[in-house]
């Protein structure tokens, strides 16, 4: 990972208007981390302001509720479950949530050609499930690396970084089709830095090893437990967004950004549709490039959108698995979850549900595709997997959104530092959470991120560098999860 203080911020003059502690924070966006952000100001008695564009909270951590022909039916946006190392933010979900935040065990798998593997691929399994062509074909990738045969160091690509670590069959089997699935691009074309905190799989050298006499068959590399809420993880922000009100500070919904006023180097108003909110200081988790454009810069930063197609089951459990990933690329989705797997209140007793992440973008014939013509298409890939589509009630719904993950291709550091150093001209603005920073962050980071935006402005310090280069450690981040 990069680090991107390099050419683009400086700690230097302490955010506010007024060179001190702020009166008066719009926090912009409900999401993760401009909820956690405006508790920590409100609980200082800072006077805080939430505009909101959609009218539900939580952004991607929010939770949709669907009332179907059998009862009540919870969606969250994605496979969510808060894991943290963070022993202050767990104790704040904890105090939020209470006697609803439930204990849950991972339970996921991959699914690829008629085959079931266990996730994160593990070496018996792979022993146990693989076809034999695989499994030979690993092998030679194995002698080809002890004999320095094969490519010893990694290019920056994701292509070429997977195939150095895991070998050319893996690589092909396993992450090549998934991978531009998912993205929308060759592998070739996307950078090589978030699979050193996504991808838990030991390289083929440590593989070896590990069949050895003695040898532990996988390192724990993902935590299989974790806290969530009784009625979805939404529950954590709608909580977060209620202590927030009850300590004083405003949240308007349906609120849509229109620009901005600014003097001498600072934002003294957010214009939005319905009038300007004048503040003395921003904490924004509007995706980075749009920040960008709308204080007068130019970006061309891109995501990748997800569309969640949701539909209830007549049965009681589908699998025994919280998520499937699946890997087939002629696939529609790159992930299947059954939401009761991590509460059974996610649907009605007797009931379950599914839901399907399609990557997809705006405009695109998928993306604008009727849920009634894309039923019968998702009917016939679940039957692929074994999951009889008779069982569907009929009904369904999808949920879209446009920044699901920052399209990190191979160079786009120069562009993010671009837009980093053009929105660092504002003294007063901080940039939090997923989108805002073009980071492929959790949950937990993004709500640490709005926490040190608050300390920042509270302490008069200017933590900006330190926020965009948070947990940017090269190594797989749940590993050292403590909820």
């Amino acid at each position: 990972m990069r680090d991107l203080r390099d050419g683009a911020l400086t700690q230097g003059t302490p955010p506010g208007a007024s060179g001190g502690r702020p009166r008066h924070v719009v926090i912009i966006g409900a999401g993760p981390a401009g909820l956690t952000a405006a508790h920590r100001l409100a609980r200082e008695g800072v006077r805080v302001t939430i505009l909101e564009k959609r009218q539900s909270l939580g952004g991607l951590g929010g939770t949709t509720v669907f009332e179907g022909k059998h009862g009540t039916y919870r969606f969250d946006f994605g496979g969510h479950r808060f894991i943290t190392r963070n022993a202050g933010l767990l104790q704040l979900v904890e105090e939020l949530v209470a006697d609803d935040l439930l204990t849950a065990s991972r339970a996921s798998v991959i699914r690829l050609g008629g085959r079931i593997y266990d996730y994160p691929l593990a070496i018996g399994n792979l022993l146990k499930s693989a076809p034999p062509s695989l499994l030979l074909g690993a092998a030679r990738d194995v002698s080809a690396m002890l004999l320095g045969l094969a490519r010893a160091t990694p290019g920056d690509d994701f292509a070429s970084w997977t195939e150095a670590r895991f070998g050319p069959t893996l690589y092909r089997t396993f992450f090549e089709g998934y991978t531009a699935k998912l993205w929308g691009v060759p592998p070739t074309q996307l950078s090589a830095d978030w699979a050193e905190q996504r991808i838990s799989l030991v390289d083929l050298r440590d593989v070896l090893r590990r069949l050895l006499p003695g040898a532990a068959n996988n390192p724990r590399t993902y935590a299989r437990s974790y806290r969530y809420p009784r009625l979805g993880f939404g529950m954590i922000f709608e909580r977060l967004a209620a202590a927030v009100e009850k300590l004083g500070g405003a949240l308007r919904c349906g609120t849509t950004i229109t620009g901005f006023s600014q003097s001498a180097g600072n934002i003294t108003a957010v214009e939005t549709t319905d009038g300007p909110v004048a503040c003395d200081a921003v904490i924004s988790s509007m995706p980075l490039p749009e920040m960008v454009r709308m204080t007068g810069g130019e970006s061309s930063l891109g995501f990748r959108g997800l569309r969640f197609f949701n539909m209830p089951m007549a049965v009681e459990n589908v699998s025994p698995w919280t998520w499937q990933y699946l890997s087939d690329p002629d696939m529609l989705a790159t992930r299947l979850q059954e939401p009761r797997r991590r509460s059974p209140e996610m649907a009605p007793e007797g009931m379950s549900s599914l839901m399907l992440e399609i990557p997809c973008d705006p405009g695109s014939a998928m993306w604008e595709m009727e849920d009634e013509a894309l039923f019968p298409r998702v009917q016939a890939d679940l039957a692929r997997l074994g999951i009889d589509p008779a069982k569907a009630t009929g009904e369904c719904f999808s949920v879209r959104t446009p920044y699901a993950y920052p399209l990190l291709t191979v160079g786009y550091e120069k562009q993010q530092q671009a837009a980093i150093r053009h929105l660092a001209r504002f003294a007063n603005l901080y940039q939090c959470g997923r989108q805002a920073t073009f980071r492929y962050v959790f949950t937990d980071t993004a709500m640490e991120m709005g926490l040190m935006a608050a300390e920042g402005l509270l302490e008069g310090h200017d933590r900006r560098a330190e926020i965009y280069n948070h947990r940017n450690e090269k190594q797989v981040i749940e590993v050292e999860s403590i909820a």
